[in-house]
């Protein structure tokens, strides 16, 4: 499903569902995964979680659930032992907005999503 190679590839359609319980989750301000459990995915460390908090409170405009939009620029790329995933996020104001959702994929028995970071790269 997910190539192991030097380029930068679409997220597959798949994980978008994936994608869209996550954002559902920070829009509702559970930016550790505390409320739900999301197959795939790691809880989200205390630090992580507020990290991610202060960047969307920093940015100054409330997140939304994700728009079809964001899949154009969502990619991914294999960087030796993991996938980097990176999906913008939606707000109120922005469909895809500079925020962006930073993640890696490990390949192991059942993948494992971790959520590293909420920022403007």
């Amino acid at each position: 499903m997910f190539a192991k190679d030097d380029a930068e590839h679409p997220i597959p359609p798949e994980w978008h569902a994936i994608f869209r319980e996550i954002a559902d989750a920070f829009v509702a301000g559970d930016y550790a995964l505390l409320d739900r459990t999301i197959v795939g995915v790691s809880p989200i460390n205390p630090s992580t979680a507020r990290f991610i908090a202060d960047s969307v409170l920093a940015y100054g405009d409330s997140l939304a659930p994700l728009h079809p939009s964001v899949w154009k620029s969502a990619v991914y790329r294999w960087m030796d032992g993991y996938w980097q995933l990176l999906v913008d996020l939606t707000t109120t104001k922005e469909q895809v907005s500079d925020l962006t959702l930073h993640a890696k994929l490990y390949d192991t028995a059942g993948p494992t999503l971790e959520i590293e970071s909420v920022h403007v790269p």
